[in-house]
């Protein structure tokens, strides 16, 4: 494999300013908003630890739902402004169940604030969200959403959900950079930030971008912005709209498919059993009792086969096959649920891995007719 030029990677011409707004009402096209959008110049973790503090005061009550890490750290951020914060959380790595969002919601005398992760890339949950935003929306919370993982793979109205404020990440489904993220913030929202006591300056506050860049009129960025990145995040989106946001989410969609049915056909059941509550990020499949997974996840490497392993206090008992971006293709999920195979097989557990090779290929040639 060639070494890249050092100079194209170190020598990297300025991000011209007058290209911000133009990427930034890209992005909002790809999520059907009419939001203001805010670049964030970090990875994600930051952007929703900005939310969480520039919505976060004294007297106000949250419902968090939490089904991974991400959630526990959202909900740790909004205490520590000072919310009232009730947790919702699933059984472990699993999605959470709607009715216990309605008892939480429905014990509430008010509710200023529902906050969810959207699909985790952490163990392949997908929460529903738009029934979840439709209850918060009833009792006119402001309806806060961790999309970092599902933009691109998962279909993400933003307005016609009537989401306030969506935290975004363009390294998963949108092939894009990890330095970079993004937030759409609501009128309603920025009413509600507006009302929070000021913390400025703070890169964590959403009101400082918002008076620095978008009152502004949109021209460079404050600070300095990485122009890596941001040609990075262009390219993308290039990408993105040469391909189409519809058939990226469908080629996301049918890699998680086709991923199902081959764990099955090795006679595995996936780890999300509810095909409707899975994410198209990742596919989670169960570590076998007695299986390490560590040494489960060093056999499948043997094979040329990299799994992820689980995240969080299920980080021992699942591995993840990455379909997200240019992996949501034939050839990355074959290899993912045969390697997957090999190594249990290998490890003495009983599958058929060629039924598993035959059901990705046939899930794809369904896709195709």
């Amino acid at each position: 494999m060639p070494m890249p030029s050092y100079n194209a990677l170190l020598d990297v011409p300025n991000y011209p300013a007058d290209r911000y707004a133009s990427l930034a009402d890209r992005l909002k096209r790809l999520l059907a908003t009419e939001a203001d959008l805010l670049f964030i110049q970090a990875e994600a973790i930051l952007a929703l630890e900005a939310v969480a503090a520039s919505i976060a005061r004294p007297g106000l009550t949250a419902i968090n739902i939490i089904t991974s890490p991400y959630g526990t750290y959202f909900s740790a951020w909004l205490r520590r402004g000072g919310v009232t914060v009730h947790d919702v959380v699933a059984e472990p790595g699993q999605p959470i169940e709607l009715v216990a969002v309605k008892a939480a919601i429905n014990d509430l005398p008010s509710l200023d604030i529902l906050a969810v992760v959207h699909g985790e890339a952490a163990n392949g949950a997908l929460n529903p969200i738009a029934e979840i935003a439709a209850l918060a929306r009833a009792r006119d919370a402001l309806v806060v959403v961790d999309a970092v993982a599902s933009v691109g793979a998962h279909p993400l109205a933003i307005d016609s959900l009537g989401v306030d404020i969506v935290a975004i990440g363009p390294q998963k489904a949108l092939g894009g950079p990890v330095g970079l993220s993004a937030v759409t913030v609501s009128e309603r929202a920025w009413a509600h930030i507006a009302a929070t006591p000021r913390f400025s300056p703070s890169i964590l506050s959403l009101l400082d971008l918002k008076e620095n860049w978008l009152d502004r009129g949109r021209g460079v960025l404050p600070g300095t912005p990485p122009p890596l990145d941001f040609w990075a995040l262009e390219a993308a989106v290039d990408r993105v709209e040469a391909e189409g946001i519809d058939r990226l989410v469908a080629r996301h969609q049918l890699a998680a498919r086709a991923s199902r049915a081959g764990l099955r056909a090795l006679g595995i059941e996936p780890w999300i059993r509810d095909d409707h509550a899975a994410s198209a990020l990742v596919t989670a499949a169960p570590v076998p009792e007695g299986i390490d997974a560590e040494v489960l996840i060093a056999t499948a490497a043997e094979f040329g086969i990299a799994l992820g392993r689980g995240f969080g206090d299920i980080k021992d008992r699942l591995v993840r096959f990455d379909h997200t971006g240019a992996r949501a293709a034939f050839a990355s999920v074959i290899a993912s649920v045969v390697g997957y195979g090999a190594a249990l097989g290998k490890l003495g557990i009983t599958v058929d891995v060629g039924a598993a090779a035959e059901a990705v290929a046939l899930t794809y040639a369904l896709a195709i007719l």
